[in-house]
């Protein structure tokens, strides 16, 4: 295991632990998704509610990090820290208080989904359990395993998406609703772009370990293309969800034309393409290595600029 020269103070080792970069993955369809229900679901804001599904999803998906972190390095897959690495593989936390710790946040997180169901509604608790349940069968035993079996797209793209912004919904309406799920696909979608950057990424690795991930069954080239897909597909699914129930589907709601200000995210998707094109010869040694946290601020961007979208919608609506 690779020993960090100083080890940080217990706050700092269990903020890296939990790897906070990826943390807004998850967060941001919370966030979304209440704010959708506030401007579309006509409701009030509960403020606590709110804070309790946001602090909740934090700690189920730190709990999946720490879990994911502990089966790659007992499986030899993570041995040298890169720029995103968990606690773990850098030597700051053992493998039985890794253990410890997301069987912890598990329950810590269950708790919190147990009371909102007990608040709002018995819908959530299938919807927080399908999350709960893809969380822990994520990187567990290699035969259930969803990620070590090419599984781990799809994973991410409803835990950390589509069941996100549909629970945050249902938290403060009540209600189900096919509206969080569909105007949720885009970010969602660069969610997994944020996992494939990391599977390219570690597709020799992977292969050696005989782990199955969709970056390793495409190989190289068709992970590029794949890359391009997952980050340019969310700015072509914006245009879509403004213009198909226009002419196809009036009677279910369009996405607000506000949604082009998602645009201004393009740049960074541009960049991250030319870097990704750029992976063999990079300009920076660790452009295509950290590809993966610098997808994750794409996807940070992205979503926040959908939520001041809904926002905009609600004080100059131009649909």
């Amino acid at each position: 295991m690779s020993k960090e020269t100083h080890k940080p103070g217990f706050f700092k080792k269990w903020w890296i632990s939990i790897r906070p970069f990826s943390l807004p993955a998850s967060t941001m369809p919370v966030i979304f998704g209440t704010v959708l229900a506030v401007v579309y679901g006509g409701v009030s804001l509960n403020i606590g509610y709110a804070l309790l599904a946001f602090i909740g999803m934090v700690i189920l998906h730190g709990a999946s990090n720490i879990m994911n972190d502990v089966y790659d390095f007992s499986r030899g897959l993570d041995k040298q820290p890169n720029p995103v690495s968990g606690g773990v593989v850098r030597g700051i936390i053992g493998l039985k208080e890794a253990k410890t710790a997301y069987i912890s946040l598990y329950i810590t997180g269950a708790l919190i989904g147990i009371f909102l169901v007990w608040q709002t509604g018995i819908e959530l608790l299938f919807i927080g359990l399908g999350g709960l349940l893809i969380g822990v069968f994520y990187s567990n035993s290699m035969k259930i395993s969803l990620k070590y079996n090419a599984m781990g797209d799809i994973a991410v793209f409803f835990n950390f998406g589509i069941l996100g912004a549909l629970g945050a919904w249902f938290v403060q309406t009540g209600e189900l609703s096919w509206i969080p799920v569909l105007w949720s696909v885009p970010m969602s979608t660069l969610v997994i772009a944020i996992l494939h950057a990391n599977n390219w990424r570690d597709i020799h690795s992977d292969t050696k370990g005989n782990i199955i991930t969709i970056a390793s069954l495409l190989g190289d080239k068709k992970s590029l293309r794949y890359y391009g897909f997952l980050i340019y597909g969310p700015f072509l699914m914006v245009l879509g969800l403004i213009l198909i129930p226009h002419f196809f589907f009036p009677s279910f709601p369009a996405l607000p034309y506000t949604f082009l200000i998602t645009m201004l995210a393009l740049p960074k998707a541009i960049n991250l393409w030319k870097k990704a094109n750029k992976r063999k010869k990079p300009v920076k040694p660790m452009d295509f290595v950290a590809l993966d946290g610098a997808t994750a601020k794409l996807n940070l961007s992205f979503g926040m600029l959908s939520t001041l979208a809904l926002l905009l919608d609600l004080i100059l609506p131009l649909t």
